[in-house]
């Protein structure tokens, strides 16, 4: 860590049900659980001085740790990542808190490092996110975002936003889940309660904005998707074999 520079943390939410794909953090691809290439991935961004799993299933914490990587048990009352994350994040001493989702396998460490720049650029900014162009229509299971001319997030949603219902196949924005967050804004944040729109689109960063705080957007270039279902997942599969990040760190 370089002098005068925040400790940031990594911290990996992982859970072993999830609703729409059972066990995806287990998943393989190409021979490595999901869990274990984006805790790998993230191990390579130049910005992080740590990198940690928190996850309720042992399963889970032994995979990680069998590979290498370092692993702490939460709560499983925990309703959402963000909530599972700042469990693990009120015990550690450092600055910044990057939330990187245990789904997006082909994260990349640059657009990480992005991320957290939009923090260490801008003292007075507690919380950003990623979004990268996304075309595809009638898809729930991402979610997208719309941004004020400053580049802050405007408003978050599973449906198709800006509509097309006047402007024939508008910009789509999708959020790609890697979100730094200064640590005591996070221990504050989780401890509100859940907004409306919040409960309407299951989307916990709608909290931020119901309560008048500013999320950065921060732009990248990316096909990378969070694994969802089983076509995310066989997609991503395929992505792997070519992908140069996973020939390095295999």
């Amino acid at each position: 860590m370089t002098a005068g520079k925040p400790r940031v943390v990594a911290i990996i939410p992982a859970r072993l049900e999830s609703s729409r794909l059972p066990r995806k953090a287990l998943a393989d691809i190409c021979g490595l659980p999901m869990i274990v290439h984006v805790y790998r991935r993230c191990l390579r961004a130049s910005t992080l001085d740590d990198v940690i799993v928190a996850t309720d299933s042992r399963e889970i914490h032994d995979t990680v740790a069998a590979a290498g990587g370092k692993a702490v048990m939460t709560s499983r009352r925990h309703q959402n990542g963000t909530e599972r994350i700042a469990e693990v994040a009120a015990a550690l001493d450092c600055e910044i808190v990057v939330n990187v989702q245990g789904d997006e396998a082909l994260v990349m460490p640059k657009h990480i490092d992005a991320a957290v720049g939009a923090l260490l650029a801008d003292p007075a900014l507690n919380v950003a996110i990623l979004v990268n162009p996304f075309r595809k229509h009638g898809s729930p299971s991402d979610i997208k975002a719309v941004l004020t001319d400053a580049g802050d997030v405007l408003y978050l949603s599973r449906s198709d936003i800006p509509s097309n219902a006047r402007t024939p196949e508008p910009e789509m924005l999708k959020a790609y889940h890697v979100v730094p967050f200064r640590r005591p804004f996070l221990l504050q944040y989780v401890a509100w309660p859940p907004g409306t729109l919040e409960r309407i689109e299951f989307n916990e960063y709608l909290r931020i904005l119901e309560r008048g705080h500013r999320i950065r957007a921060v732009r990248v270039e990316s096909s990378a998707v969070s694994v969802d279902t089983p076509h995310d997942l066989e997609w991503v599969r395929a992505q792997m074999t070519s992908d140069p990040l996973f020939a390095a760190y295999r």
